[in-house]
């Protein structure tokens, strides 16, 4: 089969590999669609995965089963979790593998076929199409769903989005569906006009007066809720000056840098920080009636490969000038 290798130093390339053969309670799936992203990139940019990827965005068509699995049959269609618990604790049983404590992430999934735990696949409806499918089963607009839950109050009415990937895109076509006033915040040309195509009512290029720009909007106070989409020193520290008092800033980004000073950043302006990563299994549902509500989650995909162009699509995507990237074996 054919499968994508990040080679290291942003370069990829297509190969030929054994298909993968299922382990007990594991099941083999026939790529449809599989998504581009931006967590990726540190892998792509860094050494790489010799023989593999990091792809972990995808959906498809069950093939074969491992020992075990009861719950799926060849032919089903279904959307993959990446991040996978053990399936046995009490966090498992209720949908929610990110708070399991033996989680474990899964990806190789840019390649004609992957395999996953059966636990991990949610069967999609008849009707739903694989692209909406890709999204709304993975991280484009699971992890904005998840933080809009985390945010579901009626006193929220402006909400800065702070970085826009395909992660912070996703926040401005949810926030902005939920009614909520959206300022978008990139360094990128591309990324902040495409904001506005997707809702954004005030779309900034992040420079040197980009708090005073927040500031002006909202009246002196700052935003309600900051979601930072980035993780970099300077978006969060952005996000904690733009935030009114008593305000929420939500971290969707990843950063492993101690960034933070409780008296300065909490305390003093009594700020709610809210962790959010990922999203729940039980969620998947809720997801699927977004989408027969109206939620048009195709809006974020500027770009469709095919599996072959691969390296091409990463080498766009690195340069910023994409939303939501899919590839189609």
């Amino acid at each position: 089969m054919k499968i994508l290798e990040m080679t290291g130093n942003a370069t990829a390339r297509v190969i030929d590999a054994a298909p993968p053969a299922p382990a007990p309670g594991e099941v083999i799936i026939e790529t449809a669609r599989s998504a581009i992203c931006g967590s990726e990139m540190k892998t792509y940019r860094g050494k790489g995965i010799a023989s593999s990827n990091s792809g972990h965005e995808a959906v498809g068509t069950v093939v074969e089963l491992g020992d075990g699995v009861t719950n799926l049959a060849p032919g089903q269609r279904i959307g993959a979790s990446a991040v996978v618990g053990c399936g046995h604790c009490a966090e498992c049983a209720v949908g929610r593998f990110t708070w399991c404590r033996s989680a474990k992430s899964w990806s190789r999934m840019h390649a004609e076929r992957f395999v996953i735990p059966a636990r991990a696949c949610s069967r999609l409806p008849d009707d739903l199409p694989w692209d909406e499918a890709t999204l709304l089963t993975g991280d484009g607009m699971g992890v904005p769903w998840h933080t809009a839950k985390k945010i579901d109050r009626p006193d929220i009415e402006t909400i800065v989005v702070m970085g826009l990937g395909p992660i912070g895109l996703g926040n401005v076509l949810m926030q902005a569906h939920l009614g909520r006033r959206v300022i978008g915040v990139d360094i990128v040309d591309y990324r902040v006009h495409f904001a506005a195509r997707l809702g954004a009512d005030v779309p900034i290029k992040a420079d040197e007066t980009l708090i005073e720009r927040i500031m002006d909007l909202t009246d002196g106070e700052g935003a309600d809720v900051v979601i930072d989409c980035a993780g970099k020193r300077a978006s969060v520290a952005n996000s904690f000056a733009s935030v009114r008092r008593g305000g929420i800033v939500v971290f969707n980004g990843e950063s492993m840098e101690e960034l933070l000073a409780p008296s300065r950043d909490f305390n003093r302006r009594e700020i709610w920080a809210v962790g959010c990563w990922y999203y729940f299994m039980s969620e998947v549902p809720e997801m699927f009636d977004l989408w027969r509500s109206g939620l048009d989650v195709t809006k974020i995909i500027t770009h469709r490969f095919p599996l072959d162009d691969a390296p091409e699509a990463f080498k766009l995507f690195d340069q910023g000038q994409t939303g939501k990237v899919l590839l189609r074996p």
